[in-house]
């Protein structure tokens, strides 16, 4: 059987590592990896390969950056040729990036198999671009793999095939599990806590200019009662050099309280996220980690695809008011420890092993597929060049 991953951003690539590891372990099963390069840089892209250990993509479409339309076509039409080309009998798509929707539709056209990792997620909001990409994708896959109960309770109330749906965990936690112990070594050395780790890179945040310099004078008053750490997206860095002189009243880069630092490698973040007092999000994965982890998040959204999050106490929605973040801030501040949290939510399967639980069920599901890509010829890699833990 030949599988194909699609993958284009970072939270793809940290999905698609467990899956692509434990697939690996079934002889049967040959995998192709393609990039569809809709994050393109090394500082987005290469290290995150490198650290999860991820085999190099045996395809980069190397799309770019563009407008949703330009980027969503862009993947189709080069994605098109490769599935052509590689004669996949399942390709699977990962979260709700511009990527995932671009192949899931490509591989419906041409009456490919397509399995979807995190499908069932909703926020309820349809001007949110990711909310359209899952929309659509669930509807066109043949596999819907769910991380929780909610996922499951969405997609049948659009009247998806139960048949189809497969409640198996989440693979971010997967990813989280393996390599925790390893960010043990990772935390910048001149740093300890108690500190707020922040993130933002949502343009319906960032690209609000009057509102974003609000935030950061927000963050620095924060600032004043412990360490924020602040790694900004390149998005984000661009809209702060247009806010020029009016982003330089708001924060003083140069003060140590108040952080501006470059992206950070998967490892290096992780490693900052799991000793955060607090963590401060517009991202959908990092409300998963935190929760995981048992570090109280505030995310800057008006609603989140990730309710499970809000259930189990560990998220909080602030909206985009910076007032309420602020008080929702100084509330954790003062009841929780400023060392780290203990106390961890357990959701049902978040445990470590949503990924082996997605190969059993393609293993299980196979031989209705049809004619593997190994009778094929299919040039693919196989589990040898896997590198195991």
């Amino acid at each position: 059987m030949h599988i194909l991953h699609v993958v284009g951003a970072r939270p793809n690539f940290i999905k698609a590592a467990p899956v692509l590891r434990a697939l690996a372990q079934h002889n049967q099963i040959r995998q192709t990896l393609v990039h569809t390069g809709q994050h393109y840089d090394a500082a987005m892209s290469d290290v995150f390969f490198r650290q999860l250990e991820m085999p190099e993509p045996d395809v980069n479409l190397e799309v770019g950056s563009g407008s949703h339309a330009q980027q969503t076509a862009a993947v189709m039409s080069a994605f098109e040729a490769v599935l052509l080309d590689r004669k996949p009998d399942l390709v699977l798509v990962y979260g709700d990036v511009n990527s995932t929707v671009a192949a899931a539709l490509v591989c419906a056209k041409l009456g490919v198999r397509v399995g979807h990792v995190e499908a069932g997620l909703r926020s309820g909001d349809r001007s949110m671009p990711e909310e359209i990409n899952r929309l659509l994708t669930d509807q066109v896959s043949d596999l819907l793999f769910t991380p929780s109960a909610d996922g499951d309770e969405n997609l049948l109330r659009e009247g998806i095939d139960a048949a189809k749906i497969h409640r198996v965990g989440n693979v971010m936690i997967d990813t989280l599990v393996r390599m925790l112990p390893l960010a043990e070594n990772c935390a910048p050395v001149n740093l300890t806590p108690p500190y707020a780790l922040v993130t933002l890179h949502r343009p319906s945040n960032v690209d609000d200019l009057p509102w974003l310099r609000e935030l950061l004078a927000a963050l620095a008053e924060l600032s004043g009662q412990m360490q924020v750490i602040f790694p900004v997206h390149p998005r984000t860095r661009q809209r702060l050099n247009d806010l020029g002189a009016a982003h330089e009243a708001a924060v003083d880069e140069t003060n140590s309280r108040l952080r501006l630092m470059d992206p950070l490698p998967y490892l290096e973040f992780l490693a900052l996220e799991r000793r955060a007092a607090l963590v401060i999000t517009d991202s959908g994965g990092i409300q998963e980690e935190t929760t995981f982890l048992g570090v109280p998040c505030l995310t800057v959204r008006e609603n989140t695809e990730r309710p499970i999050t809000i259930r189990m106490g560990s998220n909080q929605l602030v909206g985009r008011d910076v007032k309420k973040l602020r008080t929702a801030a100084e509330a954790l501040l003062r009841r929780v420890p400023t060392t780290g949290n203990a106390q961890k939510p357990c959701v049902p399967l978040w445990d470590g092993h949503a990924a082996q639980r997605i190969a059993q069920i393609i293993v299980r599901t196979s031989a209705s597929s049809g004619p593997t890509g190994e009778a094929r010829g299919v040039s693919v890699f196989t589990a040898s060049r896997w590198r195991r833990s």
